[in-house]
């Protein structure tokens, strides 16, 4: 116990030399110092502060430093609130969180809460660190896609902290100076596309990188046929493959968004040089305050069969053999309707509960559009082996983009390699 002790007055000390040192300047991303040396007294007067409560120690892997800032808001709010527990928080980097939590286990040095990604959520669970909160959280009025992604095997390991997910932005004076009307199908978003394209503008843009970022991307063209990430060698999956190939030798979608990621894609749209584009929520900040001037709304993804949309977000995860008790006091805290709104309006995400959701924009707000595609949305796995299937996925829409196979060959592809991981 004292050891645990010491390595969350560690944590805190860490966590506030990360977020106190230096000022970025806007959507700057820097990691906060960890390790750094720090004076005998420093525990003395942090073990003083926590006085006799139990410690609850979080891991997060946001680097953002505004989103460091208000998730250290929202702890000194909690700590303040009560004295049976005291929470501190360490930044683990994405790409080590796996691993340190794996390490961690063996060592017996976990934290009480992980904030980890949602589509990571099983292969965490496969792990065997996290808590069964079936029956200890009330996730009724959750999104279902949300509460899904934490949900393994029937039982609930995690409680979502927040969602985003994709919808369609266009350039509304583009679309009225071509007299076009906001598509909702494929075969409108195609025509409208093609009105929309000239020398100097695509039609249309999404992310297609070949890694999960692309996969993230595709999933929604791809569900909406009525396909899974499992079976896609059918006519559902070929039928979204060939769409997208379409889109590019019909040349209403550039090739280049092979290379494009998400952020490339808001850049061109707000260059002018895309008329419609696939993004997030997460986007908004940067669009209002640099281009300020440019005139764009945000609609559902256009439908083939039904509307589809794919889930992003993190969940909260409380580790077994830890204070489980304190951890779900912290999360009770912090899933009220007062603190989820302060945390979402500062991350730029949308509530995972519906009821907070649905009255946490204005309907004039461009965010809104996302709380009805939430509704769509659906996510990635849940599997544990989800980033082996993601590479199929991205792969094979990726080889229909630069024309290496046909979409029938693509997809067959694709689902050889994913059998092989989920049979």
């Amino acid at each position: 116990m004292k050891k645990r002790k010491l390595a969350a007055l560690l944590t805190a000390v860490a966590m506030m030399t990360g977020i106190l040192s230096g000022c970025g300047s806007k959507g700057a991303e820097s990691a906060p110092a960890k390790d750094a040396p720090v004076a005998d007294g420093a525990f003395a007067e942090q073990e003083s502060a926590a006085g006799d409560a139990q410690l609850i120690t979080i891991w997060y892997y946001w680097e953002n430093e505004g989103h460091q800032a208000t998730l250290d808001q929202l702890i000194q709010e909690y700590n303040g609130s009560q004295d049976q527990y005291a929470v501190t928080a360490k930044y683990v980097p994405f790409a080590d969180f796996k691993k340190q939590l794996s390490i961690g286990a063996s060592a017996d040095e976990l934290p009480d809460i992980a904030i980890l990604d949602s589509p990571d959520h099983a292969s965490y669970v496969d792990m065997g660190i996290f808590e069964d909160l079936t029956g200890k959280f009330n996730v009724d009025n959750y999104y279902e896609g949300t509460v899904n992604s934490c949900t393994v095997d029937g039982k609930l390991y995690g409680v979502p902290f927040g969602a985003n997910c994709l919808a369609l932005y266009y350039n509304e004076d583009m679309l009225t100076a071509r007299g076009v009307n906001v598509p909702t199908t494929w075969a409108e978003l195609k025509e409208t596309a093609k009105a929309l394209t000239t020398d100097s503008v695509s039609g249309l843009a999404f992310c297609s990188v070949q890694n999960e970022e692309g996969t993230f991307n595709f999933a929604p063209w791809l569900w909406s046929t009525g396909a899974t990430s499992y079976d896609i060698d059918n006519e559902n999956g070929v039928r979204a493959l060939a769409f997208v190939q379409e889109l590019i030798n019909e040349g209403v979608m550039s090739k280049e968004c092979i290379n494009w990621t998400q952020g490339d894609v808001m850049n061109q749209f707000i260059a002018g040089n895309v008329a419609m584009m696939v993004n997030g929520p997460w986007q908004i900040p940067t669009m209002q305050s640099e281009a300020p001037g440019l005139n764009w709304k945000v609609t559902l993804i256009p439908k083939d069969t039904q509307y589809a949309s794919v889930l992003g977000g993190e969940n909260y995860a409380v580790v077994n053999g830890g204070n489980v008790d304190g951890a779900l006091d912290f999360l009770t805290f912090a899933t009220s309707e007062e603190k989820v709104k302060f945390m979402m309006n500062q991350f730029g995400y949308i509530s995972a509960d519906k009821t907070i959701a649905e009255s946490q924009f204005a309907e004039d707000s461009p965010y809104y559009p996302f709380v009805e595609e939430l509704n769509y949305a659906m996510p990635r796995g849940p599997l544990a082996e989800w980033p082996s299937v993601s590479d199929a996925i991205s792969l094979a829409f990726n080889q229909v983009i630069t024309g290496t196979a046909t979409p029938e060959e693509a997809a067959a592809q694709a689902q050889a390699t994913i059998d092989g991981i989920v049979n």
